[in-house]
């Protein structure tokens, strides 16, 4: 088991089944394998104590003698009684013990390989239903297969056993009960693959209506529900939702039951004639009195294990082996492990940035967003991308940053091909704090400290608190910035959306890249605050490079390069006054907006 990796394969199997939790946590693995070793042998074993017992016991009383086989055979059936009574519970323990430990080591390098995925992926709908139903409780979903295969494993030795004493008395009957069982397994496995399928298929809705239930529930949208009451038709959306996705799965499974329970009445009339029939070896001296009753006891405690367990387990082995070919799928997706990793400790200095005929179109679309982009930009200038919504302004940040490498044509760096480096160096250029931020609620030092992972120190801290306009906010935390923010932890304090917006841009500025970029970070702040940061933003950045996003054309004064983006392309470029005097496309728009900078003044 040392050699074998998981995410090394390209396809999975039913022998994965088993070797995932044996490969991970092989102690509890191997325990529950032999706990259910010894469930499918004690069924037979009682089996034999009860003909010994009642044999004996006939012998006893009519003949006087067998006494010692009576003890025996008592002690054997008391031993047998009490293990299967502990080992239910026994095995409950080890289950646990097994989901735990897979949730600690299993489920954590999913995970991983999960984040190691390409960015393109978060961004389709198939993907991401994909990884939906292979990342939700991964360790349960193991657990639970291996719980059912070694169930079924189990079961099916107890079969075998009573069958082997059947077959060593009376070979006709165990050959009927093998033939009943026979369509039993096929019903159930077609079962499992519908079950499946319908989740696959309800997957979609079941992600569709997870959000809608946050938007129901969740405190993001909980001012916007109250103030235009929008409640009743969000959550007919999401009752839609939820019927189409449960109506999928209630039909599979329906289908399964009424299958099952015409098997599980057939099954049962057809053991209720073998125990009939087998009077006449027990009249014809082929069977004792006391191996007729425990076969007979034996045969109907078969009736719900060929009826309905066998069945269940076999639907669950064949649901178990659709979730491995998701799995396979996901395996199939492209990932590299460099996209976990943390920037280089000596942070590449950018001095040249050129896009030469840069292409983009997003994965699974016909439009093409950018469109033979040119542009340069030089190092220790400021500049300012501005346009409609739409037209490829942040989407130049993504390929710039790495996280989209296919495009037509080249990008640059230092005259190298983005191809060439890793994502190691791409990290260490770039520090950037997006239009659509993350929010992490943990304390406002870590917060700021997740900018750069190569070790910082109090006084980066402090000058990115500063920079970034969050002394005010500092001085009225109750531990400073050791304080938790958000609304997760005890004790913590949520902040505004100004606040969040300012903690996003000190995590950008606390990072020791060479070029920043601020993609519309400040639209939560007041325009004259909008307006203070950005001023300082362009003070504390003299003599680096700077890429700013902006709506609000104001702020882009301070750029020493403008580039008007338009159908994705650079449709017009230059400093502020360059472009008031083309009158051109920026002219109009800054124009437009003119009402707005009289206002603030």
């Amino acid at each position: 088991m040392s050699k074998y990796n998981l995410f090394s394969k390209n396809k999975l199997g039913m022998l994965d089944i088993i070797r995932i939790p044996v490969y991970y946590f092989p102690f509890y693995a191997i325990s529950i394998a032999i706990v259910s070793f010894f469930n499918g042998l004690v069924p037979t074993l009682s089996l034999l104590s009860i003909s010994q017992f009642i044999n004996s016991s006939i012998m006893f009383f009519t003949e006087g003698q067998g006494a010692t086989h009576i003890k025996m055979s008592v002690l054997a059936i008391v031993l047998c009684t009490l293990y299967l009574n502990l080992s239910a519970l026994l095995m409950e323990y080890l289950n646990t013990k097994l989901e735990n430990g897979l949730r600690e080591s299993f489920s954590v390098s999913l995970m991983g390989r999960i984040a190691s995925l390409k960015y393109d992926y978060l961004e389709e709908d198939l993907s991401l239903d994909l990884i939906s139903r292979v990342s939700r409780q991964p360790e349960t979903q193991c657990a639970n297969a291996y719980g059912q295969v070694l169930g079924a494993f189990s079961l099916i030795l107890k079969i075998i056993g009573i069958m082997g004493v059947l077959l060593f008395k009376v070979a006709w009957a165990a050959l009927v009960i093998v033939f009943i069982a026979i369509p039993t397994f096929h019903i159930a496995i077609r079962g499992g693959k519908e079950n499946y399928e319908a989740n696959r298929e309800a997957e979609k809705h079941i992600r569709k209506a997870g959000y809608l239930s946050e938007v129901l529930i969740g405190r993001n949208a909980a001012k916007e529900r109250t103030l235009f009451n929008f409640s009743k038709k969000v959550n007919d959306l999401w009752h839609e939702q939820y019927e189409v996705a449960r109506n999928l799965k209630f039909k599979a499974s329906l289908k399964w039951l009424k299958e099952s329970e015409i098997g599980g009445i057939l099954t049962s009339l057809l053991i209720a004639i073998i125990i009939l029939i087998l009077v006449f070896p027990l009249k014809g001296g082929l069977l004792s009195i006391g191996l007729f009753i425990s076969i007979v006891n034996s045969i109907i405690s078969l009736i719900p294990d060929l009826a309905w367990q066998l069945p269940e387990y076999t639907e669950a082995i064949a649901e178990s082996k659709e979730y491995l070919e998701d799995f396979t799928s996901l395996l199939s997706l492209n990932y590299k492990n460099e996209y976990l990793c943390a920037s280089s400790e000596e942070p590449i200095l950018v001095n040249r940035i050129e896009f030469r005929n840069v292409t983009f179109r997003y994965p699974g679309t016909k439009r093409d967003i950018l469109k033979n982009l040119n542009l340069v930009i030089e190092g220790g200038k400021h500049y300012a991308f501005v346009g409609v919504n739409g037209c490829g302004k942040t989407t130049i940040t993504k390929l710039l940053t790495g996280l989209y490498e296919q495009f037509e044509g080249d990008i640059l760096i230092n005259d190298i091909s983005i191809r060439m480096y890793g994502q190691e160096e791409l990290k260490s250029m770039f520090a950037i704090a997006y239009q659509d931020f993350a929010k992490y609620e943990i304390s406002l030092k870590d917060n700021i400290a997740l900018g750069n992972l190569n070790g910082y120190n109090p006084q980066c801290i402090q000058e990115a608190i500063e920079e970034s306009g969050l002394m005010d906010l500092v001085e009225v935390l109750p531990n400073g910035i050791d304080s938790s923010i958000g609304r997760i932890l005890k004790d913590s304090l949520d902040l505004s959306g100004g606040q969040w917006q300012r903690v996003a841009i000190a995590r950008a500025l606390v990072s020791n890249a060479s070029l920043r970029i601020l993609d519309e970070p400040t639209a939560a702040l007041d325009p004259i605050s909008e307006s203070q940061l950005y001023e300082s933003f362009e003070k504390i950045n003299r003599g680096k490079t700077t890429l700013l996003i902006s709506h609000r054309l104001a702020s882009t004064k301070l750029a020493d390069v403008i580039y008007v983006i338009e159908d994705g392309a650079v449709s017009e470029q230059g400093n502020f006054d360059e472009l008031m005097k083309k009158n051109g496309s920026y002219a109009e728009m800054f124009n437009s907006q003119r009402g707005w900078y009289e206002n603030e003044n």
